[in-house]
């Protein structure tokens, strides 16, 4: 009988070991480590998110109950305290690192295409408890992080993460993102700032937000709009020359287009870009777009384990974070590949239900053949 690996053994596939191992070296990360080592550390985080377990004792009961097939993963079953410590110790960044080794093969256009490319940025908050505080404080009421992701649309899949406390401004992380010379950027009022445009604008790219109601823009030019559209004004404008009437505006000289847009609950939105030649339609409709991005913080947090962490410290939050993001690629690609199933959420689904069972991942969908010996004792039932 031909050998079938497991289901999580099919995924896991789809992971480059080599630069993995590349970057496990770099950072030195199995130095003195005898008993857990990065990769045992990361298949056991990839189960943990694959299955939903939601501790580090179920993570152990779970993954020892299945020791012969992690063994043919190249693991080690994990006790919680060697778990615990490696999360708490090990750096991050080695699976930061994966995170971006595995985004080329997922969005292998992602350099090519990045002038036609479309970026929602967002930031969702996830609350933490009490022995998080020293490092996540927020206010009174609550302790918390912050996801920030640069998300891709069209290939429905993050580009970009970066994690904070939840007390940082957003702008402190949208600072240090990575641009694409002309990409179309896509956000909201958290990342109101005229000198981050204006570096946007200078590298080429579009940007469409949204103006806070306390800034004045100066008209050069009324457009026309048509009757009985969403759109209610559109014309050509310029911001102040000086911010709090101490610093130079570095986005004062430059032409922006001012849109008003009724959405649905009947608000008006006033939109700002630098696009000057687009229908205000196509504006309003980019930045419609952000809705995307808020279903996939909805779908990470209710699919895979971002609410619940396995640790406390700031290092094992980022690790978690970094792993969570991983499965949902490698989720989103073997889904791709083998997969029937009409949706992913579906398919994630079928995953979790037979993770660790020896089976096509392309079958997941049909139930499981009968064993031949069952066959036979049902033969000799109907004699």
């Amino acid at each position: 009988m031909r050998h079938q690996n497991s289901v999580m053994h099919q995924i896991l596939k789809l992971l480059p070991w080599d630069r993995f191992a590349a970057s496990v070296e770099n950072h030195e990360a199995d130095r003195r480590v005898r008993k857990l080592s990065t990769k045992s550390q990361l298949i056991a985080l990839l189960h943990a998110q694959f299955s939903g377990a939601t501790s580090l004792r179920e993570i152990e009961t779970t993954m020892a109950s299945h020791g012969a097939r992690i063994y043919h993963l190249g693991a080690t079953s994990p006790k919680r305290s060697t778990l615990a410590d490696a999360n708490a110790l090990r750096s991050a960044s080695v699976f930061a690192a994966l995170f971006a080794e595995l985004l080329k093969q997922a969005h292998p256009g992602l350099r090519r295409h990045a002038g036609e490319a479309v970026r929602l940025i967002d930031s969702s908050r996830v609350t933490l408890n009490s022995l998080s505080r020293g490092w996540a404080h927020y206010d009174t009421t609550c302790d918390g992080m912050k996801l920030h992701v640069v998300y891709d649309p069209d290939a429905a899949v993050p580009v970009h993460f970066a994690v904070s406390p939840a007390r940082e401004n957003d702008m402190v992380k949208a600072g240090e993102m990575p641009i694409e010379a002309g990409a179309t950027y896509v956000f909201d009022l958290g990342y109101c700032s005229f000198s981050w445009w204006a570096r946007l604008d200078a590298a080429g790219c579009r940007f469409v937000t949204r103006l806070r109601k306390n800034s004045p823009t100066r008209v050069i030019e009324e457009r026309t709009v048509a009757a009985g559209s969403p759109i209610r004004a559109d014309r050509v404008v310029r911001v102040r020359e000086r911010l709090h009437h101490t610093r130079h505006n570095p986005l004062a000289k430059i032409d922006l287009r001012e849109v008003h847009v009724v959405i649905d609950t009947g608000k008006t939105l006033r939109l700002v870009t630098n696009d000057l030649t687009s229908p205000a339609e196509t504006i309003a409709d980019l930045y419609k777009t952000r809705w995307e991005v808020e279903l996939f913080f909805r779908w990470i947090k209710q699919t895979l384990k971002i609410r619940k962490f396995l640790g406390t410290s700031e290092n094992a939050v980022r690790i978690q974070i970094a792993v969570a993001l991983i499965a949902y690629l490698l989720l989103r690609m073997a889904h791709a590949a083998h997969a029937r199933t009409p949706g992913l959420l579906a398919f994630a689904r079928l995953v979790r239900a037979n993770l660790m069972h020896l089976r096509p991942i392309q079958d997941l969908d049909r139930p499981p053949p009968r064993k031949s010996r069952d066959l036979n004792q049902q033969e000799l039932a109907l004699c």
